[in-house]
Parts: C-alpha cells; sequence; structure tokens
C-alpha cells in the first residue's frame, strides 16, 4: 500500500531553518526543486544507505509494527524520488526525511484501511533493521516490552531525542508539536517505563 503523506520540510535548526519554525513547511518552501526533475535511483540508494535505518527504526516505534513500517519507509523513499528536494546539507536532508517519516505515519494512522497491530514476522525479516547489539540481555527484553506499551508519539519522542540525538525543540520541529508537548511525552514516557522496569519514578 501506498498512503499519501505531505511531504514538509525539515526545520534548520534540525537542518538550516530559523530557530522559530515548529511547523511544516510544503516541499516547494523548503527545497527549490526542478518542476520537472526527478532524483535518480542512484540519489535515493544513496540516502537508503545512509539514512534508512533512521526512518525505518522511527517509522517502527512510531506505527508499532514491521509490516506498517516497511509500507512507510517505501513512501518516504517514493517521495524523496518524486519531489527530488535540494538540501543545505546532510542533516537537513536526514531531518527532511526524518519529518516526512512521522507525516506519512500520521497519515498511516488515520486511514480507515489501518486495522493491522500485530506484528508481522515475516515482514520483518524483509526490513534490514539492525538487530539489538545485545537482543539476548533480559534487561534489554523488558526495555522493549515497556517501550512497546508507550503511545505512539511518546515512542517518536523516545527515539528523536534519546536515540538519534535531537534535543526537544528539534523533536518538536520534526513531528510538528509545540516543544512543551515533546518534552510532556518524554517526561510521561520516563515514568511509565520507571514503572514498567521496577524502579522508583
Amino acid at each position: 500500500m501506498d498512503p499519501a503523506c505531505e511531504a514538509c520540510g525539515a526545520p534548520r535548526t534540525v537542518g538550516g531553518l530559523s530557530p522559530e519554525t515548529t511547523t511544516a513547511m510544503p516541499d516547494s518552501a523548503a527545497t527549490s526543486p526542478s518542476p520537472a526533475r526527478m532524483a535518480s535511483a542512484a540519489e535515493v540508494e544513496a540516502a537508503i544507505d545512509r539514512w534508512g535505518d533512521a526512518v525505518l527504526r522511527l517509522a517502527r516505534s512510531r506505527m508499532g509494527n514491521a509490516a506498517d513500517a516497511e509500507d512507510v519507509f517505501q513512501t518516504v523513499f517514493l517521495r524523496l524520488l518524486q519531489s527530488a528536494p535540494r538540501f543545505a546539507d546532510d542533516e537537513h536532508a536526514k531531518a527532511w526525511l526524518l519529518r516526512v517519516t512521522v507525516n506519512c505515519c500520521n497519515d498511516a494512522h488515520r486511514a480507515p484501511w489501518r486495522r493491522r497491530a500485530i506484528f508481522d514476522e515475516d515482514a520483518a525479516k524483509s526490513i534490514p533493521a539492525p538487530e539489538p547489539p545485545d537482543a539476548d540481555d533480559e534487561r534489554l527484553d523488558r526495555l522493549q516490552e515497556a517501550l512497546s506499551r508507550l503511545t505512539g508519539r511518546q515512542r517518536a519522542a523516545v527515539h528523536l531525542h534519546y536515540f538519534e540525538g535531537y534535543s526537544t525543540d528539534e523533536v518538536a520541529q520534526i513531528t510538528g508539536e509545540r516543544p512543551a508537548t515533546v518534552r510532556s511525552h518524554l517526561h510521561r514516557a520516563r515514568k511509565a517505563l520507571r514503572i514498567e522496569l521496577g524502579e522508583r519514578p
């Protein structure tokens, strides 16, 4: 499936725009593509090699299952192929891809056809996501299970902040939320994870 998603430009605090920019920008404002231009297969392949894992991890954290994450992954890079945006630098490119990933996930959650919530093991095997370094570790297993119980928006905030290294303001720009909302997601997620892991809140 190929859910329509609104491809929005990345904020420059993350990739070049002013710090005040906290909402999405249309492709034309952020990228200045040639009207007839499409990205080459080599350009898309290079982007997948460099940022594909980050896109896929974010999609999986937001969607909650591997099959939908793979669909989002494909849609994001199809959007890159079709729109051929011009980026100021690599950080701008990564932020643009993550922003489009969030938009596509949001659209997928709103789609009437979305009823799947069961982890699809066959689809997961076809996705080139890196395996956790210590998959047999009991604490890591507990952490992964606890993360799965968070809301999609909380998981996305945790992933972008703790795994991708973005500040809360940058996460807000990528997700299109207010910084206070992102901080609330992180606070609630930390509290829930402490409870799930048997630690004091």
